[in-house]
């Protein structure tokens, strides 16, 4: 059940530099209406990369979990079917939100192209 490229695609990541691309880019930024809008305070200092590497990790994770729920279930060594639905549920939401994430950052890329320099 687990979906073992995602191994790969965050091996993928570390072989292509991904955390170099995004050096100025800093996430957990949060922006004070209240202040004048070039009042920036700083977050944890995230670079997108990083994120995008922890986030593979994460979704890879849950689907190990479910993976294990459901093996666990079929075995008898569990007789939970609630939990075991609950992990496969959330690795299946947390690889659809992934994947529309993954869609919007080709997007991105493809318009960035598309510009004149």
């Amino acid at each position: 059940m687990a979906i073992y490229n995602i191994g790969q695609s965050n091996q993928a990541l570390k072989n292509y530099g991904v955390e170099n691309w995004s050096k100025s880019i800093e996430l957990g930024n949060k922006i004070d209406l209240t202040n004048s809008p070039d009042e920036v305070s700083k977050g944890d200092g995230q670079s997108f990369g990083d994120f995008l590497a922890n986030s593979i990790a994460k979704v890879n994770d849950l689907q190990h979990d479910a993976d294990n729920a459901v093996q666990k279930l079929a075995s008898g060594e569990s007789k939970n079917l609630h939990e075991t639905l609950l992990a496969v549920e959330r690795a299946d939401i947390a690889f659809k939100q992934m994947n529309q994430v993954r869609l919007k950052v080709l997007d991105a890329y493809k318009e960035i192209m598309k510009m004149q320099v």
